[in-house]
């Protein structure tokens, strides 16, 4: 194995742990993009997910800058050497790749790549993608290839155990998926049954009332103390339906003990080191409760997932009659307007959604290098 500066067994295994400790396909494409980079020293890597119309379903870059990537314009399509990389399943080893044959050129804002590994990431027989790195960061010899024979055997291995964390990411969010699907199917199949019944009632009773309202006032105006009963009915029904989506543990141990229980495995579960405060924290109304446990776990998915924070800590703290919710991390920060102009959220809408829809606010402050704070009021009850 050659002696690079990340090669080596601590290094090999820093980022076949770093990969597998991803659940979401986006999170470990990311991963393992960042981590063939970092170990065979190159100044670029990006990996390609296929898809069946000839172009990329998916393709993560490490190494080119958020303004570079903009200006290089749509993602690829599947030809040259990438096409090979996917179709003939072998990998592609080369002293320069604008000299091969098969090369068609770079976008004007490309940056200028030289020296080019490349090889499938296979499952079985499925080809899940094609990754590759270029210039190498090493004195080249005059005509010589920067990658060698033993970057090659390093990349084939951390491409093996890619194939298996992308699978697996890829079963979660299946499965997940899934879970989703069969919940919503319960919750209309009860709607159904509970609540359409009640509704079927109530329009029935309705036409009666309105067929009597001329010829005998005192029995429409029976039917329509009928109509408003079956109403409230039909009103509770559906309470009942949503309440049953609510996460038990919150309604056996309310919030403090959920959080601090949600907080306890996301600690365990993860490098970076998870803490939480409570101080003075009553039972709020269930809707506000709730509200706040799904806001906390977004902001501890994005500063966990997203961030590399090594520090998260998150305060569940009385104020008047309501209570705050902060969670801060010292992670890589954001630019808050950058995010909105780009079209991306970070569950930021959501999260905001959820504060205003129970009468309190979400306030975010991040800088880029400077971490994040996500504050959430609630007013009580």
């Amino acid at each position: 194995m050659s002696q690079g500066p990340r090669s080596g067994l601590n290094a090999v295994s820093a980022a076949l742990l770093a990969m597998s400790r991803h659940l979401e396909v986006r999170d470990v494409l990311k991963t393992i993009v960042a981590s063939a980079r970092d170990l065979l020293d190159a100044e670029y890597a990006a990996l390609g997910v296929p898809d069946d119309h000839g172009g990329f379903a998916q393709f993560v870059v490490d190494g080119v800058s958020e303004e570079q990537w903009k200006a290089i314009g749509p993602l690829p399509r599947q030809h040259g050497i990438l096409a090979a990389m996917l179709q003939k399943a072998e990998p592609e080893r080369l002293a320069d790749v604008r000299e091969d044959p098969r090369f068609e050129g770079w976008p004007s804002a490309h940056p200028d790549m030289s020296d080019f590994l490349g090889l499938p990431i296979r499952y079985g027989d499925e080809t899940l993608g094609a990754l590759f790195l270029a210039n190498k960061r090493c004195p080249k010899p005059q005509g010589g290839c920067g990658f060698t024979a033993d970057d090659e055997e390093l990349l084939s291995i951390l491409a093996q155990h890619a194939a298996i964390a992308l699978t697996n990411a890829r079963l979660y969010e299946r499965s997940r998926e899934l879970t989703i699907a069969e919940e919503r199917s319960r919750l209309a199949h009860e709607l159904h049954d509970a609540v359409s019944q009640k509704l079927f009632s109530l329009r029935l009773t309705a036409q009666a009332a309105a067929a009597l309202v001329d010829r005998d006032p005192s029995r429409a105006k029976g039917e329509l103390q009928q109509v408003a009963a079956l109403a409230a009915e039909a009103a509770d029904e559906l309470r009942a339906a949503v309440v049953e989506l609510r996460p038990a543990a919150l309604d056996e141990d309310g919030l403090v003990a959920t959080l601090r229980t949600h907080i306890q495995v996301l600690h365990r579960a993860h490098s970076a080191d998870v803490t939480f405060e409570s101080n003075g924290v009553r039972a709020l109304p269930a809707s506000q409760e709730e509200a706040m446990l799904r806001v906390a776990q977004e902001a501890l998915h994005n500063a966990l997932r997203h961030s590399g924070a090594g520090r998260v800590e998150v305060l569940l703290d009385k104020r008047g009659a309501g209570a705050v919710l902060r969670v801060a991390d010292d992670g890589t920060g954001f630019d808050p307007k950058a995010i909105r102009r780009a079209g991306r959220h970070l569950g930021l809408v959501s999260m905001r959604d959820r504060a205003s829809g129970v009468g309190g606010r979400l306030t975010v402050e991040s800088e880029p290098g400077k971490g994040t704070t996500i504050e959430m009021e609630v007013p009580g009850g």
